[in-house]
Parts: structure tokens; C-alpha cells; sequence
């Protein structure tokens, strides 16, 4: 996809299905890697408000439905969701201060693991690409990293210290055990794992004096082959950062590998709380003005460089979109999730 042309291309992102259920807003979904393959139904989780989370799944009729709702674990609102690799794990962060992970038996779910140790509300968990490793971050300005121990426990390893205020969202590289950070202090953070002094050190700053964002950094995502990620922001915009080298590893000059590329903007009048980044290479984008916009890489300008296009907007909800996630077997399939309560699923058609 990323080496086609798109500008002739008549693209649409058509509703194809709406989930409803949960009584509070929707805060964030989770595909399950392991399914959409024969045998194995397309598998999606949701995390909201009221304190819950649901697991919904394709019929062979390909109707959705809600097959389990996980309560009665976190007491306040759950406010991020995310399948291990393997996908037989669940992990729920929760403003109650705790993770929670779960593991299906039999039609069921059961919470297996309770992990504590942030002072107040977890924003977001993610798992590194092996799935040993998990990451949590918190209003507490900290981001944790636990090792999961046979038996389904585990481990603090390291608590990572840098942000000055609340840390929004980690995502852990697709490929590499590099982790970034995002926060409320407008930063982006990278870590990696210093084998000489067995620990975890943060490698690189990307603030506004490194053409960062001046407010709020909400959400990160990669690209497919890991060699860019894009951040979205209460500024209204999001920057596209690249990397030409291995980003675990740090120049001689102790300077991190990322730098910025280019800045999109002027797309969302309200701040956009979620990037997501197909394997076909269109980053979706959820904002508070209730809309989804969909972007495509444009190679074309050889004066001014790479740079990112619109290729199309839609008013997806009622309210705020707070997280839009790409199907990672079917790229063409978006989720997205809203204040209004509602999960919805489009198509984007059109496409060469």
C-alpha cells in the first residue's frame, strides 16, 4: 500500500457495524492479534467509564456481539486495554491504581493477576513484541516495567522516573524491546534497557526545542517496520518522527536516533487523543471534534521532503473519539471508540 499511488484513489470510510453496551464512555480498544484467521473469530476488546471491560466477537454470519463483560475487578473507571502477542492474555489499566490481568477459560475470563504499585490512576498498558514484558504509566509521573514469571506472576523490574507530570500513554517498539512515553509535561520520552548497569535509562527526549509538540502529548504509534512513529497532541497536531538507525541503539554524541519529519496540522480543530498506524501505511486519527481523519504518506516533493496528506475526514461519533485501532489482520477494517458510549467498525473502500 505505502508504494501506491493514492491521489486518484475515491475512498470512503463506510460504517459497517455499531457495538453498544457499555454505559459510560468508551475509552480504549484492543485487537486481539491472534484471531481474524480461519477458525479463529476477529476478537476485540473495549475498556469504559463504567468500570468495565467487553470482549466482542464475529459471528460466522459476520454480525457482532458482546461474548463476556469483565466487572467486579476495577472499581473506577478502566481506561486502557491490551492483548499479549499471543493474544491468551488481557491487560486492564485502571484509575483504581492497579493493572489487572486476565486469562480466557473455557467462554469466560478470569482476573489472574493484580499488579500495584502506582500511587494513582493508570493511563496505559502495552505489551513488548515477545510478550515477557509489560509496561504501565500513571498520573504518578512514572512508567513501570513488570516481567512476567511463570505461574501468570509478575515482577517489577524498573520504574522509570523522568516525566514531570502525568504520563499519558507507552508503546513499546514492534520489533525491539525500546519503549516510549508520552506525557502532560508535552514530552515523548524513549527507553531502553542499559545491560551495564541492569537497568532501564531514558535515551532521548523529544521536547519542543527538538520540534516537539507544546502541549499535551496524548497518544504514539509505530509504522509497521518500526523505522517511524507518530504523536498526536493538545496542540492540535501530529508530528511524524523517523529514525535512520537502530533506535536502541544511542550516537556517539549521546544523542538519541529519532528526529522529527514533519508536522501535520490543521486537520482537527480540538485535541486529538489517538493515532493509529495501519501496515498499509494510513495513520488514523481520533479527535475531539467528534471526527476520524485518515493520512497517507505523499513522496512526491522532492523540494520540501516527506510530508503526509489528507485523504479523507469523517464525523465519526456524537462525541470525542478517544481511540481508533486498524484491524492487524484486515488493514482495511477500523474500530473506534467515543464518549457516546459507542464502538463502531468502518471499511474504507476505494482503495487500488
Amino acid at each position: 500500500m505505502s508504494e501506491i499511488d493514492l491521489v486518484e484513489a475515491n475512498l470512503a470510510l463506510k460504517e459497517i457495524h455499531k457495538l453498544e453496551g457499555h454505559t459510560d464512555r468508551v475509552w480504549s480498544l484492543a485487537w486481539n492479534p491472534a484471531t481474524g484467521d480461519d477458525g479463529h473469530p476477529a476478537t476485540l476488546a473495549s475498556c469504559s467509564g463504567d468500570k468495565t471491560v467487553r470482549i466482542w466477537q464475529q459471528g460466522p454470519s459476520g454480525s457482532w456481539d458482546c461474548t463476556a463483560v469483565l466487572e467486579d475487578t476495577h472499581n473506577r473507571t478502566v481506561r486502557s486495554c491490551a492483548w499479549s502477542p499471543c493474544g491468551k492474555l488481557l491487560a486492564t489499566a485502571s484509575f483504581d491504581a492497579t493493572t489487572a490481568i486476565w486469562q480466557q477459560v473455557g467462554l469466560d475470563f478470569e482476573c489472574v493477576a493484580t499488579l500495584e504499585g502506582h500511587e494513582n490512576e493508570v493511563k496505559s498498558v502495552a505489551w513488548n513484541p515477545s510478550g515477557t514484558l509489560l509496561a504501565t504509566c500513571s498520573r504518578d509521573k512514572s512508567v513501570w516495567i513488570w516481567e512476567m514469571q511463570p505461574g501468570n506472576e509478575f515482577e517489577c523490574i524498573a520504574v522509570l522516573q523522568g516525566h514531570t507530570q502525568d504520563v499519558k500513554m507507552v508503546q513499546w517498539h514492534p520489533h525491539l524491546d525500546v519503549l516510549v512515553s508520552v506525557s502532560y509535561d508535552n514530552s515523548i520520552r524513549v527507553w531502553i534497557e542499559d545491560i551495564d548497569i541492569d537497568d532501564w535509562s531514558s535515551v532521548q527526549t523529544l521536547s519542543k526545542t527538538s520540534c516537539g509538540h507544546s502541549s499535551t502529548v496524548w497518544a504514539l504509534s509505530f509504522s509497521s517496520g518500526g523505522d517511524r512513529m507518530v504523536t498526536s497532541s493538545d496542540d492540535l497536531t501530529m508530528k511524524i518522527w523517523d529514525t535512520t538507525k537502530n533506535p536502541s541503539e544511542v550516537s556517539g554524541d549521546g544523542n538519541g536516533s529519532w528526529f522529527h519529519l514533519c508536522t501535520i496540522s490543521g486537520y482537527h480543530d480540538r485535541p486529538i487523543f489517538s493515532v493509529n498506524w495501519s501496515r498499509n501505511g494510513i495513520i488514523a486519527s481520533g479527535a475531539a471534534d467528534d471526527a476520524i481523519c485518515l493520512f497517507h504518506e505523499q513522496k512526491n516533493d522532492l523540494v520540501h521532503g516527506p510530508s503526509y496528506r489528507l485523504l479523507l475526514k469523517v464525523k465519526a461519533h456524537d462525541m470525542d473519539v478517544n481511540s481508533v485501532q486498524w484491524n492487524p489482520k484486515d488493514p482495511n477494517i477500523l474500530a473506534s471508540a467515543s464518549d457516546d458510549g459507542s464502538i463502531k467498525l468502518w471499511q474504507l473502500t476505494g482503495l487500488p
